[in-house]
């Protein structure tokens, strides 16, 4: 089990360094270049050069990518160029908000997924099951970015039940008290959360589905159901603890989803987060900024594959002796 361990550990560091590498050459061989002014803002070329020589630009670019990893290694992440401030400050305020709003949707995708799963297998090929699954096909169909703008014009700018951005009020919310500010904070995070959820919810639906449909048809279930088990105790006893093993592997697989449809939602909903401001730094040709958060969303994505193989490993019994 241990080498197993160590070998998945392996295989996660380096597809983080991959990912990491991939990202650093291509934004640097992509057209454009940092510091380039606008038509209506034109600079001297002697300040562009001198900012380029400064933040090592004008070097090489395998002797700025061993650079870059000698000054990871330090766990410096650089400076950003458009904030003038060093990237890992800006990383850690934008963080906490990104693994909040994921962690939501998180909530969100697996619990209304597993309930409407166990629910349309409980009554496969009925007019319940017909009606969700069809809804469910549509909803795994639909871009994130198309819902999220959707949820706020319908319940953010036309029904107004919903704050159209941001992640508190910014009049308001130092003068509430700590349960209207709680109140406040998920007021905000309705809609951006609900935008993700949704949509992952609805593919996780049809795998178990689909998952729980196969269990039901397994001898130890009939065994049950012969021995005179209700049919509750039957699905959510001895079907449902089957059935959970794709479950666990969706969850390891929901993090890049979550990740990447974070870059769209937190922009389309101000959401001061990580995707926010990975889409805003490749605007502005931010090298250090865009390398930092490829690095982040690498190392969540890898550590929670690394969570979804332990996790499969302890509920199924035959990955622990394979490995060993």
């Amino acid at each position: 089990m241990t080498a197993w361990l160590m070998r998945r550990l392996a295989a996660a560091i380096a597809g983080v360094w991959a990912v990491v590498t991939l990202t650093f050459l291509l934004i640097h061989l992509a057209p454009g270049t940092p510091f380039l002014p606008g038509a209506e803002r034109p600079a001297d070329p002697a300040v562009i050069a001198e900012l380029r020589a400064r933040f090592g630009l004008d070097r090489p670019l395998p002797a700025q990518y061993v650079s870059y990893l000698r000054e990871l290694v330090r766990g410096n992440l650089g400076v950003s160029f458009a904030r003038r401030r060093p990237v890992a400050e800006a990383l850690v305020e934008a963080i906490p908000n990104t693994l909040v709003l994921a962690g939501a949707a998180l909530c969100i995708d697996f619990l209304l997924g597993l309930a409407l799963g166990i629910y349309q297998a409980a009554r496969a090929r009925r007019a319940a099951d017909v009606v969700l699954g069809n809804a469910t096909l549509f909803f795994s169909s639909v871009p994130t970015f198309w819902l999220g703008l959707v949820l706020l014009l319908v319940f953010g700018q036309w029904l107004r039940w919903f704050p159209v951005g941001g992640v508190t009020d910014p009049v308001l919310y130092s003068s509430l008290p700590w349960a209207g500010k709680v109140a406040d904070r998920l007021w905000h995070l309705a809609l951006p959360a609900l935008t993700l959820g949704v949509v992952g919810a609805a593919g996780t639906a049809r795998y178990q589905r689909a998952a729980m449909l196969e269990a039901l048809g397994q001898d130890f279930v009939r065994t049950a159901r012969a021995k005179g088990a209700t049919e509750r105790r039957v699905l959510l006893r001895h079907a449902l603890g089957n059935a959970l093993l794709p479950f666990i592997t969706l969850f390891g697989l929901a993090f890049p989803f979550l990740l990447t449809g974070a870059v769209l939602t937190e922009t389309i909903f101000a959401w001061p987060g990580m995707g926010r401001l990975a889409a805003e730094a490749i605007a502005t040709r931010d090298y250090p900024m865009v390398t930092a958060a490829a690095l982040v969303a690498a190392v969540m994505v890898a550590a929670g594959n690394l969570l979804a193989d332990l996790l499969l490993a302890a509920a199924d019994p035959r990955i622990r002796v394979a490995s060993e």
